[in-house]
């Protein structure tokens, strides 16, 4: 019958065909099963007509027909050392300029035009393997760089900052690197828009973290700016036990317009501007015009709820303004390229002095739907859908992260352009690049609308493709890939990387064999080692079960739900203790019972930081919270408001570092333990 709705099996056919995966198994060790109304709610939102079985029929073969037109596919992505089959008539030309009608024995590595007959298509020629660390086996102190103290900066950490803390860190503890939290654009505004990992824009960079003062043109404002509302300002930031984003950023951007002002942009950051093209265009005059809507109506903070006319980039209204405000565009490029000399100069620093690697950047896996990306992008989005996880450990309902997932097929249309300067941007000024939660690659979670986490499927990716692109950029940055493969993983995914040289990402907490943790031996080579994330408890607080007491206070958890995790939390730490003991770590004078244990003693701080230096894994990260001792973790997932996240100062300033007795004691076991195990 027409109008008979879709059978259960021509949905998971159709769905399977577009990449949905009808069964996943949890960390529980459960298997799941994708619904048909799942299947049908993502079909929807990939555009096709599921109403009928006749109406998804015909949407399968436009699709079709669609796919069968293309003389080539829009984009080809190769091996450098595997044969490359293609039509006759075919011309290749370079990006260096060089024009092929025969193929050669090797094409170099990069992204080149091909064209047969009318049809043109992207080739992307990338190697086997990306960058591995040299030499093989660093240590590096992770930050999060608004988090930073100084007697010196504006309330944020800034790269004035980041530049001191890389010569003590070099001189104390002779690390690699130094590890940094994503430096994306976001809004600066609490509780909602501080998180570095849903960003604005995943294209360019906060400028609350320049360093005011190295901007050239601050000295001839100086005087007339640091009044003394000023300067009151600047102490209640710096003094406050928590960044105050929006007090720094006001502070900042009013200095910075006054510098702008008096200091036109020169003709080389006019340049730079230019070569950055229609993303950093987009970008300079989203925020332009959010600015200016906001400014005539306060109520308008996201530009779903602007005015139908601005919705659309490549509307005439949004032309007109920009035609109007070119002033306020340029204002936003030349932070741009503010942010990119400073960060320049800082990787140069930490390289000239020594650091194999320098800076390590970190690249988020959201954009947020109400900011820059999306207004500009959503075409490469697939509107409805939002990405999550399934139900684990520490998400018993799973987790909704409430931004859109990629549009496989547009990007692929677009030959991969988006996802290739994701990559290279963030990675720009670095030497290493972690990319959260690098599951991505090959698949995702997605809830349809309607649905709860519980309710989601997986969804495929073309990883073959981005893993090579991956690879590519790394070769041509000469920099270090760590894929965040935590959760819900595939073996084959893991597999897949370490063959690609990425290095994978282990948590102390998670390496563990029924319950037991796995001996310092048993860890990969290939691989970064640290104890935790900002999501998880730094060791303090699991020792202490802060981060439990936490999830209790803001609500997230109920008091049957607390109790549960205490026990569980119970067990953990004699079997952590059991480990530490079993390494030959803790003398055998020391506890065995880690319930008499209140609090995180020096002996087990030792220990525990021992353990991880003496994997064979190549890199060795220490937070700076574990550094610390600090119990308080930087984000508690599941809260806004309920809790500071993104937000909390280091226990130590940077002067504290060189002379509090405290910090002197755990700087020295950490140079012990690199010193002792050579990194």
């Amino acid at each position: 019958m027409e109008g008979a709705s879709p059978t259960d099996e021509s949905l998971r056919e159709a769905a399977t065909r577009f990449g949905v995966q009808q069964e996943f198994w949890d960390i529980f060790g459960r298997q799941h099963h994708t619904t048909p109304d799942t299947n049908r709610a993502i079909l929807t939102a990939l555009g096709l007509d599921c109403s009928t079985a006749a109406s998804l029929e015909n949407s399968l073969a436009a699709h079709r027909r669609s796919q069968d037109s293309h003389l080539i596919p829009p984009v080809l992505v190769v091996s450098q050392n595997e044969p490359l089959e293609l039509p006759a008539g075919f011309e290749i030309t370079t990006e260096q300029g060089d024009v092929f009608v025969t193929l050669p024995e090797k094409l170099p590595l990069g992204y080149h035009r091909l064209q047969v007959g009318p049809a043109v298509a992207r080739l992307i020629v990338a190697p086997d393997r990306a960058v591995l660390p040299s030499p093989a086996r660093q240590a590096g102190l992770g930050v999060m760089l608004y988090g930073l103290r100084s007697h010196r900066n504006w309330g944020i950490g800034d790269f004035r900052d980041l530049r001191d803390l890389i010569d003590w860190a070099w001189e104390a503890l002779r690390v690699g690197f130094i590890a940094l939290n994503p430096l994306h654009a976001i809004h600066n505004r609490r509780p909602f828009n501080t998180s570095p990992y849903l960003p604005n824009s995943i294209f360019y960079r906060n400028f609350i973290y320049l360093d005011v003062e190295a901007v050239p043109g601050y000295d001839r404002i100086r005087q007339r700016f640091e009044d003394g509302e000023t300067r009151a300002a600047r102490v209640f930031a710096r003094e406050s036990q928590n960044v105050e984003y929006e007090t720094v950023a006001a502070l900042k951007r009013r200095a910075l317009e006054m510098i702008f002002e008096h200091c036109p942009p020169a003709r080389d950051c006019k340049t730079w501007i230019a070569e950055e093209g229609d993303l950093l265009r987009l970008y300079a005059t989203y925020c332009a015009l959010d600015e200016h809507l906001h400014a005539e109506n306060p109520d308008l903070w996201v530009w779903p709820d602007w005015p139908s006319e601005y919705r659309d980039p490549s509307s005439p209204a949004v032309r007109k303004f920009a035609a109007e405000h070119e002033r306020e565009i340029l204002f936003h490029g030349w932070l741009q390229w503010q942010i990119d000399r400073q960060l320049s100069a800082v990787q140069a620093h930490a390289r000239k002095l020594g650091m194999p690697i320098g800076l390590y950047h970190d690249l988020a896996l959201a954009t947020d739907r109400c900011g820059s990306d999306l207004w500009a992008y959503r075409d490469f989005f697939v509107s409805g859908c939002r990405v999550g996880s399934p139900p684990d450990d520490f998400s018993p309902t799973g987790q909704d992260w409430s931004f859109p997932p990629p549009d496989t097929e547009r990007h692929r249309e677009d030959g991969y352009r988006h996802f290739t300067q994701s990559i290279r941007k963030t990675l720009r000024h670095g030497g290493a690049l972690r990319i959260d939660h690098v599951m991505r690659l090959f698949r995702l979670f997605w809830i349809p609308p309607g649905h709860d986490p519980t309710q989601g499927a997986y969804v495929r990716e073309r990883w073959q493709d981005l893993v090579r692109i991956l690879a590519l950029e790394s070769v041509r940055s000469n920099a270090v890939i760590i894929g965040e493969d935590l959760g819900t993983v595939e073996p084959e995914v893991r597999e897949t990387l370490a063959s690609f040289g990425i290095l994978s990402y282990r948590l102390f907490y998670f390496e563990r064999v029924n319950n037991e943790f796995k001996a310092p031996g048993e860890y990969p080579e290939q691989a970064l080692v640290s104890t935790t994330t900002h999501d998880l408890p730094t060791i303090a607080g699991f020792w202490t079960c802060e981060d439990i007491t936490a999830r209790l206070r803001a609500g997230v958890i109920d008091e049957g739900a607390f109790q549960s995790q205490l026990a569980a939390r119970a067990r953990d730490k004699q079997s952590l203790l059991d480990a530490l003991f079993a390494a030959n770590l803790l003398p055998e004078s020391y506890e065995r019972r880690a319930d008499v244990i209140p609090e995180l003693t020096g002996e087990l701080h030792y220990a525990i930081m021992g353990y991880l230096a003496s994997t064979p894994s190549a890199l060795w990260l220490v937070n700076q919270e574990d550094l610390s001792k600090e119990p308080t973790q930087q984000n508690l997932p599941g809260t806004t408001a309920e809790y500071p996240n993104w937000g909390r100062k280091s226990r130590w300033s940077l002067e504290d570092l060189s002379h509090l007795p405290d910090a002197r004691d755990c700087v020295a076991m950490i140079r012990h333990w690199i010193d002792k195990t050579g990194r």
